[in-house]
This record gives structure tokens, C-alpha cells and sequence, in this order.
């Protein structure tokens, strides 16, 4: 694991303090790695939403829509059991 320095004011380093505190976390590099990777997992759902939205329109997403993706998961929940 590499290391990686930091200098916070003493504003935000009395913040992290108190969240590894309040939290449960045993160090702020626990915490720090838990905001890092939450960003990332942002940044990853922001890049999906926007190739959604660049996509091609397919058809809608109506009721006879769900109930297809309703039936998808009955048979694979029934075919798991035989297995």
C-alpha cells in the first residue's frame, strides 16, 4: 500500500476526527479511503446515467415491459431451485 500525505486546515482536520469518531472508523486514512471510493462509485453511476442519456431511445418501458423482466426472474429463480 502506498502512503500519501495530506495537510488539512485545522478546521477540516478537527472534522475528519470527529467522523472517525462518530463513525466507528479506527483511523482518518479509513475514512479518507471510505470518501475516495464513494466518489469514485459517483463518478462511475455519473458516467453510466450519461451514456444512458446519449443512447439511442428503445422502446418503452410500460407495463407489459416489467412484466416481461418479472417473468425473466421467475424462470431463472426456478431453474436455480433444480440446480
Amino acid at each position: 500500500m502506498s502512503t500519501m500525505n495530506i495537510s488539512l486546515p485545522d478546521t477540516l482536520k478537527a472534522f475528519v476526527d470527529e467522523q472517525v469518531h462518530q463513525r466507528g472508523y479506527g483511523t482518518s486514512s479509513e475514512y479518507v479511503r471510505e470518501l475516495i471510493r464513494k466518489d469514485q462509485d459517483r463518478l462511475q453511476l455519473r458516467g453510466l446515467l450519461l451514456a444512458g442519456a446519449e443512447s439511442a431511445p428503445s422502446s418503452p418501458a410500460d407495463a407489459s415491459y416489467f412484466e416481461g423482466l418479472r417473468s425473466r426472474v421467475r424462470k431463472g429463480v426456478k431453474a436455480g431451485a433444480r440446480g
